[in-house]
């Protein structure tokens, strides 16, 4: 379509009513073109219904009760945007029952599939709300459910996007939306199996949500609304002095966020690269601000950036009968890697062992190690930050080595990875 945008809002941007009455303020300023815009989940509702999940595997009783704190802060919030009585509360009502339904069977024998049929609801809820509030605010806006346009695969938590048939439904769906007027409002992070099961996209998958639209609807650009006011050198909540970057190429963007940069979604650029479609970063505290362009203009010079991963674990693999790790066993190890869909941030190998760095976020490492642990020797250093610097200088290097124990390091042309453990102080006075 025309001079579609595509715009996303993350959690932070509506966990409150006033940040979702500050999301329609900015939406004023666009009114008469077409947008589609993908929301995520309320501030750390995502994080909320995980709890959900882990207590209705563990069956210890609590699922509803977690359930229903959230169900209360999302009524609190509505009761701040809307009249009481407002056909808002029972639409939202009506998802949260989907979720009771799950909750009221025995936990599923698949942890992820049980994960995606409960999380997706944070996603229906906060979108419900918006599209109501927005309506509400004069603003009209039509309500989209992902899981109509987004085939995945079923692979839970982690699907891969069907592509062909995701372009069709996009323009099937959400096509005929935009073009009777006003806003198309969707969810970011779900999708859909062709068996009408939910999906997740991975973890934080909003954004590349977005990106997907974007593709599929041939948009003019598409703007991820932040807390910050564009792609930063580094994280300002654990680095001083950091410095907005005004433009960054597509190449130098996907190197960032593989590497842990949290400003986007690591799948986000691709889509967009594919298409050459340009990127913004904004701040949704101040909208009129510049914010940074990702594009294919290509940048000769960027100073020193910074990444930082905690949750980290390192996996140390060697061979039972001391024998070199061959190619074979190699082909074991990435073929248990790529089915339990395990992020691999570093890896290296001597002649008997192999080492990897993985994202240890959830029960994933676990299951790696029990999967190989009967052809392999398996052990696993816990509570790991990764460092990444592009563009690295040498004083930059060394600052951030203090107070660490480096455990392992990388280096390419333009990058330099370290796996490092925080060095834990001894009072020697208590000591003595």
């Amino acid at each position: 379509m025309k001079n579609l945008k595509v715009f996303k809002f993350g959690g932070s941007s509506v966990r409150d009513a006033a940040n979702i009455k500050n999301v329609a303020s900015i939406l004023q300023s666009f009114t008469g073109r077409p947008i589609l815009i993908v929301v995520s989940a309320m501030g750390k509702t995502t994080n909320a219904l995980e709890e959900v999940v882990a207590a209705q595997a563990a069956r210890n009783g609590k699922a509803l009760e977690i359930l229903n704190s959230i169900k209360e802060q999302h009524y609190q919030i509505m009761s701040e945007l809307f009249d009481p009585g407002d056909e808002v509360f029972a639409a939202v009502n009506d998802h949260f029952v989907t979720v009771e339904w799950v909750l009221e069977e025995e936990p599923h024998e698949n942890y992820d599939y049980m994960y995606d049929q409960i999380i997706c609801v944070g996603e229906l809820v906060s979108s419900t709300i918006m599209a109501a509030y927005l309506n509400k605010a004069g603003l009209p806006t039509s309500w989209l459910d992902a899981r109509d346009v987004i085939l995945t695969d079923d692979i839970y938590r982690e699907g891969w996007v069907q592509w062909d048939e995701t372009v069709e439904k996009a323009k099937a769906k959400a096509l005929p939306l935009l073009e009777k007027g006003g806003f198309v409002l969707t969810q970011g992070f779900i999708g859909s199996t062709t068996e009408n099961a939910t999906t997740t996209l991975g973890r934080e998958g909003s954004d590349y949500t977005a990106a997907i639209f974007s593709f599929c609807l041939d948009a003019e650009d598409m703007t991820i609304w932040k807390d910050v006011p564009g792609v930063l050198t580094a994280d300002p909540r654990l680095f001083d002095n950091v410095v907005k970057l005004d433009r960054l190429s597509y190449r130098e963007a996907i190197e960032m966020t593989y590497y842990g940069a949290k400003v986007i979604h690591p799948k986000t650029i691709k889509p967009l690269q594919n298409k050459n479609i340009p990127l913004f970063v904004k701040s949704f505290i101040d909208p009129k601000g510049e914010g940074t362009l990702i594009s294919s203009d290509v940048e000769d010079h960027y100073p020193p950036m910074v990444a930082l991963e905690r949750n980290q674990a390192l996996v140390y693999i060697s061979t039972r009968d001391f024998s070199f790790v061959a190619e074979h066993h190699m082909s074991v190890l990435f073929t248990h890697i790529a089915n339990l869909r395990l992020q691999v941030n570093m890896m290296q190998n001597t002649a008997i062992s192999f080492v990897v760095c993985v994202n240890d976020i959830d029960d994933k490492v676990d299951r790696f190690a029990q999967h190989i642990q009967g052809d392999f020797k398996v052990l696993i250093d816990r509570n790991l930050e990764l460092i990444t610097v592009r563009h690295a200088q040498p004083a930059v290097l060394e600052n951030l080595r203090k107070g660490k124990i480096l455990l392992m390091e990388e280096r390419t042309k333009d990058t330099v990875q370290m796996v490092v453990k925080n060095v834990q102080v001894v009072d020697w006075k208590e000591v003595g």
